[in-house]
């Protein structure tokens, strides 16, 4: 039997404009970006908007805009009985995922999304780090190779991406560091990226503490849907369970490459992206390359979606 995986975008996938016509067409994503308004100390409509990209792509901008837009998106498609048998988010796409899910209301995600995204700025500035990608080696190769090389500090995988494209994690001249023994092992790519810190690494361990303080603080309820976990691979509906691998993933790499293959071992084949932008729809189609795959991030794309065509 067919079976539908919604899954929401993280950072990167942010851009200038988003979520400005669905507001304006939306009561649902009116009443969440007011909401929104009101618990930050900067502009999230204005930025979100009009911009700037550089104030965008701020942690502590970008992890509460992709979320508002990502859960109003949903809340539309359910509008509309677009209704998925299982769910799971792209780092902090996890935490829309969890809201999608119905273990936490909005106002309680856009809270943890608060805390998180702005404790992940804190420790960034607090232990200055950087990420980049590598195309065309495996997973087992870079670890490999990461074992073997002397780095000046810390450097290990943060995203499992898709069979041949991962993510690297960690302190400046380690990273750079194992940029060039990547490239000499013959990685077909290798960008060091414009990111705020190095997340999922344990560089993140400052922020890990506060966080995880606000998520025992709430009652997470017991979900709808199944998620799939970001440091797992695999799904839980257990609201412990959830809450346990939430604190991980801070420090954890994302097994993306993992919950995909598990979603399709499940019965998956089509497959939304939930949200702005369409890293995860090029992801998934490195991964399977015969499933459905579409995205909505626009309110055009919301009234006129359908799975055929």
């Amino acid at each position: 039997m067919s079976k539908v995986a919604f899954l929401f975008p993280g950072q990167a996938s942010q851009y200038v404009g988003m979520g400005l016509d669905l507001y304006n067409n939306s009561e649902i994503a009116r009443k969440f970006y007011d909401y929104a308004e009101e618990k930050f100390n900067f502009s999230l409509k204005e930025i979100s908007f009009y911009g700037s990209l550089r104030e965008l792509t701020e942690t502590r901008v970008t992890q509460p805009a992709i979320f508002v837009l990502s859960v109003a998106i949903f809340e539309e498609l359910k509008k509309r009985n677009i209704l998925p048998d299982m769910l799971a988010g792209h780092s902090l796409g996890e935490y829309s995922a969890v809201v999608a899910a119905g273990c936490l209301s909005f106002e309680e995600g856009l809270e943890l999304v608060k805390v998180r995204s702005e404790q992940m700025q804190v420790a960034s500035e607090k232990k200055p780090g950087t990420m980049a990608a590598i195309v065309g080696l495996s997973y087992q190769k870079v670890k490999e190779i990461l074992s073997k090389t002397e780095l000046p500090g810390i450097c290990t995988i943060a995203n499992y991406n898709s069979p041949i494209q991962l993510v690297i994690s960690g302190d400046k001249k380690a990273i750079q560091a194992a940029m060039l023994a990547l490239k000499s092992a013959g990685a077909k790519r290798v960008i060091e990226l414009s990111v705020g810190g190095a997340f999922h690494s344990p560089l993140m361990e400052p922020a890990y503490e506060r966080l995880s303080e606000t998520i025992d603080s709430m009652e997470f309820k017991k979900p709808s849907i199944p998620v799939y976990m970001n440091s797992t691979g695999l799904p839980t509906s257990d609201p412990g369970e959830i809450k346990q691998r939430l604190k991980e993933q801070l420090t954890s790499p994302v097994l993306w490459t993992t919950i995909i293959e598990n979603m399709i071992d499940n019965g998956a084949d089509k497959f939304l992206e939930v949200g702005p932008g369409k890293v995860l729809q090029g992801l998934v189609k490195r991964i399977v390359s015969k499933a459905t795959i579409k995205g909505v991030s626009t309110w055009e794309e919301l009234e006129n979606f359908q799975w055929e065509g």
